[in-house]
């Protein structure tokens, strides 16, 4: 495994690679991060994983500075899966060069993009710069972040030529979806995730078997802050391909956000 701590030392170690996958991850690597680098693996003759907090993604100074790090834990993981690369970037080097910035349109500002100002465009942002640097042939992310990985293949991956492989959702014993936020819970409020990612499963069941709308969500959103004493930002219906609001559509998600002992979950379903 070879560690890369800048552009240039990562240019020359994958010049002549064809068949490149990219798994960009903040760290905190948990078994989310490892489907998606197995993933690469199966299908690409080099995986090249970073690790990287992007500052330019956080609309909270304090979220940003809280955001679990396991640097040397996450090392050992990559070494033992047999990564090859590691790229470790310094946030001087990563907006060194001025890029055109890409916008979001307004019907996409919904959901996290409407309770984050400006996460996405942090996002979209750094990946632009990764995939120009690295020029993956194939890029992996997973579906619990399923709004990021919607924008990114709708404004940077249909105009290139890297293809984006979106990976299910993984989850733990007690049906969590897998974030590095997670090591931030207590245990209490880790099985109450659970309780809750339970009952929103049964709840997606429901909708699709009914004529349920957002405003029996926005009911059931109260429900659910009051029982379980959480601070929801949404719980929305969604269509699947192309995020507009849900109107009896086959393929759709059930999308929610929420607080829990101070920390941030999103999930959908």
């Amino acid at each position: 495994m070879k560690i890369l701590e800048n552009i240039d030392v990562l240019k020359k170690a994958i010049n002549n690679i064809s068949n490149l996958g990219f798994v960009p991850t903040m760290g905190s690597l948990h078994d989310g991060h490892i489907s998606l680098i197995r993933e690469s693996q199966k299908r690409c003759k080099k995986t090249l994983v970073s690790i990287y907090i992007n500052p330019k993604q956080f609309n909270n100074k304090k979220d940003f500075k809280s955001y679990p790090k396991k640097m040397n834990t996450d090392l050992k993981i990559l070494k033992k899966m047999n990564v090859d690369y590691v790229f470790l970037p310094l946030t001087n080097e990563i907006y060194k060069k001025k890029i055109k910035q890409t916008k979001i349109p307004k019907k996409y500002k919904v959901l996290c993009a409407k309770f984050r100002k400006g996460h996405f465009e942090g996002v979209l942002n750094v990946m632009k710069r990764f995939l120009s640097i690295i020029k993956p042939k194939c890029l992996f992310m997973g579906e619990k972040d399923y709004q990021q990985l919607f924008l990114i293949k709708l404004l940077l991956i249909n105009n290139s030529k890297t293809k984006l492989y979106s990976c299910k959702t993984i989850r733990d014993k007690n049906f969590v979806a897998l974030s590095s936020r997670n090591f931030l819970l207590s245990n209490r409020n880790l099985k109450k995730a659970g309780i809750i990612a339970k009952n929103l499963i049964n709840l997606k069941k429901n909708i699709g078997n009914s004529s349920i709308d957002n405003k029996y969500l926005l009911k059931k959103k109260n429900e659910l802050n009051k029982k379980f004493n959480i601070k929801i930002e949404y719980l929305e219906a969604r269509n699947s391909n192309n995020l507009s609001i849900y109107n009896k559509a086959k393929k759709f998600k059930l999308f929610i956000a929420y607080y829990i002992g101070g920390i941030r979950l999103i999930d959908n379903f």
